[in-house]
């Protein structure tokens, strides 16, 4: 671990990778509340360890193990020692996977991940050197590494995603409140309120609700209102407006869920999205390599779950498992020597 004891994130986009977002960060005291994402998270971990909740159970990924969520699947982050984690990630849409899978891959249907945690260091390096792409302005090495990456995953650990059909009376009453959530996002019922207009008791409503997203309405509501205010900061929205439309009381109140879920305030969140083509900045990261002002972390621990902690192992085979639907309840190289094509 790198002797410095800051939290540091850059959250950016890089204009020659359409449809995917990127991150790389340290944290130790950071908690990341319950939410979603709408693109897929493929974080890479450089040192120490995260620990998410994710699914029924804590979820542990180490150095040189990728924690992987799918689009719309509830889960939260935090330390798991006490020096905290580094990890760079890439966030790419659901087009972009399936697009990838569709060229590469047998899996029919809807792309997705079958387990949260895959211990792969050689993929691990892969999204690192992405990330070192972007930096260095080298769209070929970026857009090649990112395809590589994502299609070593889903040869070692991809399924197809279960369709998701309303059918009982209680998700079918989930996606009514959330449809009145989304309509009324900046002034939006009370519980009380929101149960009476779908002839439901508020109890009810609220079961149906968790049982459908894996979370309550209310903070189903929060994860949505950030979302939307990302959206409105990539349309060049200033934060404080941003703040009101979407229902926060404030651009502080803004301010501490964006950082909660997103990981940066929206204020640094949107001047990386104004400047996509300045991939230069203070979380420089070279092959295998963290930079810190300086000072450089090659750790070499390897975190190892107890014996009661299951973790998963990489599967050749592909085309012939089914992934959950997570939205209910060592190698070395450079971008110059990297695989032409997938490996799994």
């Amino acid at each position: 671990m790198a002797e410095t004891r800051e939290e540091r994130a850059r959250h950016w986009r890089y204009e020659e990778l359409p449809g995917v977002d990127l991150l790389r960060a340290r944290y130790i005291r950071k908690s990341f509340v319950r939410h979603t994402h709408e693109h897929f998270v493929i974080a890479a971990i450089a040192d120490g360890v995260e620990v998410f909740h994710h699914g029924s159970g804590d979820q542990y990924a180490g150095a040189g193990a990728l924690a992987l969520v799918n689009p719309d699947t509830p889960h939260t982050g935090r330390a798991g020692v006490p020096e905290g984690w580094q990890y760079g990630a890439v966030y790419p849409s659901p087009d972009v996977v399936a697009a990838i899978a569709a060229e590469t891959t047998t899996l029919r249907g809807t792309p997705g991940f079958v387990t949260p945690v895959l211990d792969d260091p050689y993929t691990v390096r892969l999204v690192h050197q992405v990330l070192r792409a972007t930096d260095e302005g080298n769209a070929l090495a970026a857009d090649t590494l990112l395809r590589v990456a994502v299609t070593r995953l889903l040869r070692l650990n991809g399924g197809t995603l279960p369709r998701r059909e309303v059918r009982t009376a209680g998700a079918r009453t989930a996606a009514r409140a959330r449809a009145v959530l989304e309509e009324r996002m900046a002034a939006p019922p009370t519980l009380e309120q929101l149960a009476a207009g779908l002839g439901t008791s508020p109890f009810a409503l609220l079961r149906a609700f968790r049982d459908t997203y894996g979370m309550p309405p209310h903070t189903w509501l929060t994860d949505a209102r950030v979302r939307r205010a990302r959206r409105l900061l990539d349309a060049g929205t200033t934060p404080s407006e941003a703040a009101a439309t979407v229902g926060f009381t404030d651009q502080p109140h803004l301010n501490r869920h964006f950082s909660r879920i997103v990981g940066v305030p929206p204020g640094a969140y949107q001047r990386e999205r104004k400047n996509v083509q300045d991939a230069r900045g203070d979380l420089s990261v070279a092959s295998g390599v963290w930079q810190w002002n300086g000072q450089q972390s090659t750790s070499t621990r390897t975190y190892r779950p107890t014996e009661n902690t299951p973790r998963p192992r990489a599967s050749g085979a592909e085309g012939s498992r089914t992934a959950p639907w997570y939205g209910t309840p060592s190698a070395s190289g450079s971008p110059s020597d990297s695989p032409g094509s997938p490996s799994a």
